[in-house]
Formats: C-alpha cells, structure tokens, sequence
C-alpha cells in the first residue's frame, strides 16, 4: 500500500506559495517605482555599465552649465560691440558731414555722447564683475571719465584692464579660450577722442585746423572701427562654437539617458503581465493548498 506524507507536502506548498508571494510583490514594487531594482545588486551584470553612464552624465550635465554661462557673457561682448560699432559709425558720418559742409552745429555734443557711451559700455559689468578687465574684474577697465581727460593722455593709460583671456572646459579635453578686454576693443579709438578732445571744442563754424583735426580723428576712428568689428566676428565664432559643443552636450545626455534607462527602467508592460500571472498562481495554489489541508482519512472510512 503506497502512504502519501502530507507534512512534507504542505511544506512544500507553502514554499512554492511564499515564493510566488515575493515574486508578485518585486513585480507590484516594480510597477509603482517603474525601477527594475532598489539596488545595484538587482541590477545585476548592467551595474559597471550603469555606474559609467552616471558618471559621464554628470560631466556632460556641468559641461552644459559651463557652456550656458560662457555664451551669456559672449551675448555681453556681442551686444556691447554693436553698440560701439553702431555709436562709432555715426560719429563718424556726423564729422564726415562737419568735414564736408564746413558747418558743425552740435558735433560738440555728438563727439562728447559718443565718448560718454565708449567708457559706459566699455566699463559694463555682469553680476558685479567687469566683463572687458579680463581679471582685473573688480576695476573699471576704462579709466578717463570725460572727453576732456584725453587732452595729452598716452593712449595706454586709458585701461586699467589685462591682457589674460578666460578659459572654459566645454567637452572632453576641449578647452575654449574666450573674452574681449577694452584695450583691445578702443586701443586705437581712444586716438580718435584724444585727436578731437585736444582740437576742441568745436562751435558751429569748426577753423580750418579743427577740420583737419577732424580729418585725422576720422582716420583714427575707421582704424578703430576694423579693430571693433574683428573682435566682434572673432566672438562671434566663439559663439558658434560654444553652442555647437553645448548641442553634442545634449546629444550625449540624451545617449546616457538611454542607457541608464535601459539599466534601471522597468519593462511595464512585462512586469504588468507578470503581476496577473503570479496572481493566478497564487490564487490555484491557495485553492489546492485549502483543498489538501481539508482532506481526513475519515472521509473514506465508511
């Protein structure tokens, strides 16, 4: 006669359930979280991977920070040398006017407005700084205050500025040097307004020697205008190249994204199919697990 052990097999039946038990609460923890894991450990052999991705997220996530500020303070330079550019050319047509004419009725004023809005714009600051005093940033870089402080002043002493250029780590060993300083900017323009200051000041009927004088600030100022203009396209293409690296920056992002997605994420549709499977399970198996443990000899002892 062959006996069937029930101790044995409700204990295996209960372990079977347990497990089940688990499996279906990892599978609802993996639905409300939509994370494969709490933990490397339930990741598994993608952890070396997923660990590499985060590291190289963080450095694409700073790198973009750093380009974001870099190109805030290149739109500073641009703005600022479109507006000397703008404000020179039109001094410079008021004196080719003055030249041409002979008569100057308020080209005092126009030489004095334009001098006033070289030293405003070449001593702008950004959060406290002066963006064209290369590192001396806590100094005006312009130094005279008024067209009259240019009568016999050695161009080189206009600026209080340095020559040093910022640098900025926008990529994987790429280095971008960047920044405009004004010496650079008015060095040969600050000729100009000392050309016309000494000459001055000019009333509506300039002499002949003041029209010379006119004549060779002129010069001086389109000398100046080529200077202007070349740094501004100059920044320009440190502009491009700033939003170019800061774009791939995106681009990676966006890769390591997928990656450490692919590592963590839940497949939801799986883990969805899973839970209602393990459900049925469970459920047959505390259907037989009910219907073993009711079971008496005495049910078939008549």
């Amino acid at each position: 006669m062959t006996r069937v052990a029930t101790g044995p097999m409700h204990y295996t039946m209960k372990t079977a359930m347990q497990t089940t038990q688990q499996r279906l609460a990892n599978s609802l923890h993996q639905l409300e979280t939509q994370k494969k894991a709490t933990d490397y450990a339930g990741i598994g052999i993608d952890t070396s991977r997923l660990l590499s991705a985060k590291s190289m997220l963080g450095r694409e996530d700073a790198y973009k920070t750093v380009a974001s500020h870099v190109s805030t303070t290149l739109e500073y330079y641009d703005t600022s040398l479109t507006a000397i550019d703008t404000q020179t050319e039109k001094l410079r047509k008021a004196l080719l006017e003055v030249i041409g004419t002979g008569n100057g009725p308020g080209i005092q004023s126009n030489i004095e407005a334009a001098f006033d809005s070289l030293r405003a714009t070449l001593n702008t600051n950004s959060a406290g700084n002066a963006i064209f005093g290369g590192t001396q940033t806590e100094t005006k870089p312009f130094v005279p205050q008024e067209l009259g402080d240019m009568i016999g002043l050695d161009p080189a002493d206009a600026f209080a500025n340095d020559t040093i250029k910022n640098s900025a780590q926008l990529a994987d060993g790429v280095n971008v040097e960047f920044g405009v300083v004004a010496s650079d900017v008015a060095g040969n323009l600050v000729k100009a307004y000392r050309t016309l200051a000494e000459a001055g000041p000019f009333g509506d009927k300039p002499s002949a020697a003041q029209l010379d004088a006119m004549k060779q600030a002129l010069n001086e100022l389109e000398v100046g205008l080529k200077d202007v203009r070349s740094l501004n396209a100059n920044n320009g293409a440190k502009q491009n190249q700033v939003e170019t690296l800061s774009v791939r920056a995106g681009e990676r992002e966006v890769m390591l994204k997928t990656v450490i997605g692919n590592a963590e994420d839940a497949d939801l549709g799986q883990v969805a199919l899973d839970v209602a499977n393990y459900q049925t399970l469970l459920a047959s198996s505390y259907s037989v697990f009910s219907q073993i443990s009711a079971l008496s000899l005495a049910n078939y002892l008549r």
